[in-house]
C-alpha cells in the first residue's frame, strides 16, 4: 500500500484541544470487523463488550515532563529542549531536539531555571534538530529527577495548539502509569477511570501490563510512499512472564485479548513465538506495522482517532481492514467525534 492512501481531510474542530471531564464518558465507536457493523456509545459501555476470563493488555509507561525551556549562554536566546532519552544516568547524557536547532552547537552552555542551577552542554549533534547533551549539576541523580519535574512541562503534543495548563500533568497520563520513560502518553489508556477498571475487575476481565516507553518516533511523520522503505525509531519494550502468561493462558481459553492501544499492540507482535504465542521480551523495538498483516496476540483493539497519514492509522487499517477503516473513519467526521490525544475512542471487536 502506499502512503497517499491513508491521506484524508479532517476538519480543524475536530482535534481535541482538552479532554472529556470524566476520562470513562468519552464517545466511543464500536466498529465489527466481520458485520461492519458500527455503534455510537460511551467508553464506560465498554464492559459490555467483554466477558470473565477476557484480557486487556495494558502499557504502563508513566510520561515525564520532557518539554524544556533554558537559555543560550552570551545571548541569552530562549531555547526549547525536548528530552527524548537518557543515554547515561552516571554522566547525565541525553539524547534531545532543540529549537531553533540553527543556533545550537557543540560547545553551547544552555541554562535553566531561574537560579540557573541546572545547567547543559551540548556535546554532539545528532540530526539536524536532534543533539546530545551532558547536564552539569550539584547533586544525587534523584534531586536531578526531582529538578527536571520541577522545570519540565508536560509535552502536550503540538497539534494541541494551546499553553500546558496544571490539569494536563495529570490527565496527559493514564491511571495506572507507573513506570516512567514516556514522551507522550499511551492515549487509548487515558479514557479508563478507577470506577470503570473496578468494575472491569469485578466482572472477571484480566489485564496484563507491559511497558513501551513512548518516543516521539511514534508521531515522525511518513516521508516515503512505498511505506516498505519507511524506518520507525527504536522505543524501548518490556514484557514480563506474567504478561506473557495471563495472555496465554487466555489465548489457550479461546478468550477475548484486547490491546489497549497501538503501543500496546506493537507492544506484543514484537516478540511471538513460533507457535503464536506472546513471549517475554526486553529491549528495543522499531516494529512498523502497515497491511497486510497478520496479528498473532490480539483479536480486539482500543485506539483513539489518529492523524492522516501516520503510522498509527496504517496499524489500524491493518488490523480491520482498509475499505472498513476508511468508512468508520468517515462517519467519525460526520458524526463529529473528537480526534487525537485528547479526543474520542474506538472498540475494534
Amino acid at each position: 500500500m502506499k502512503l497517499s492512501e491513508f491521506d484524508f481531510e479532517l476538519p480543524e474542530e475536530l482535534i481535541a484541544k482538552y479532554p472529556v471531564e470524566n476520562r470513562d464518558e468519552s464517545r466511543m465507536m464500536v466498529i465489527n470487523r466481520e458485520t461492519g457493523d458500527i455503534e455510537h456509545k460511551l467508553f464506560k459501555d465498554l464492559i459490555d463488550y467483554f466477558d470473565e476470563g477476557d484480557v486487556m493488555i495494558r502499557n504502563n509507561t508513566k510520561v515525564f515532563p520532557a518539554r524544556l525551556y533554558g537559555n543560550k549562554e552570551k545571548t541569552g536566546a530562549k531555547i526549547e529542549v525536548f528530552l527524548l532519552r537518557e543515554l547515561n544516568r552516571e554522566t547525565l547524557l541525553w539524547d534531545v531536539l532543540v529549537d531553533p536547532a540553527r543556533k545550537i552547537r557543540i560547545g553551547n552552555k544552555l541554562y535553566f531555571g531561574d537560579d540557573e542551577s541546572l545547567v547543559a552542554e551540548v556535546i554532539d549533534n545528532t540530526t539536524s534538530r536532534g543533539r546530545t547533551l551532558r547536564f552539569l549539576f550539584d547533586g544525587t541523580y534523584e534531586e536531578f529527577k526531582d529538578k527536571i519535574d520541577e522545570l519540565g512541562e508536560t509535552p502536550l503534543p503540538k497539534y494541541i495548539d494551546r499553553e500546558v495548563e496544571p490539569e494536563d500533568a495529570e490527565r496527559f497520563q493514564t491511571i495506572y502509569a507507573k513506570v516512567e520513560g514516556a514522551v507522550a502518553a499511551p492515549t487509548a489508556g487515558m479514557h479508563f477511570s478507577k470506577q470503570l477498571l473496578k468494575r472491569l475487575e469485578l466482572k472477571g476481565i484480566d489485564f496484563a501490563e507491559i511497558t513501551l516507553h513512548v518516543g516521539l518516533g511514534t508521531f515522525r511523520e511518513v516521508e516515503v510512499e512505498d511505506l516498505t522503505k519507511h524506518k520507525m525509531d527504536s522505543e524501548q519494550a518490556f514484557i514480563t512472564k506474567k504478561a506473557a502468561d495471563i495472555v496465554n493462558n487466555a489465548k489457550a481459553k479461546r478468550k477475548r485479548v484486547c490491546a489497549v492501544g497501538t503501543t500496546s499492540m506493537r507492544t506484543v507482535e514484537t516478540s511471538v513465538s513460533t507457535d503464536g504465542m506472546l513471549k517475554p521480551y526486553e529491549g528495543w523495538t522499531n516494529k512498523f506495522i502497515f497491511p497486510p498483516y497478520d496479528f498473532s496476540i490480539a483479536d480486539s483493539m482500543i485506539t483513539n482517532f489518529h492523524t492522516p497519514s501516520s503510522t498509527l492509522l496504517m496499524m489500524v487499517s491493518a488490523f480491520m481492514g482498509h475499505e472498513l477503516m476508511q468508512k468508520a473513519y468517515k462517519e467519525a467526521i460526520k458524526e463529529k467525534y473528537r480526534f487525537f490525544s485528547y479526543g474520542d475512542v474506538m472498540l475494534i471487536i
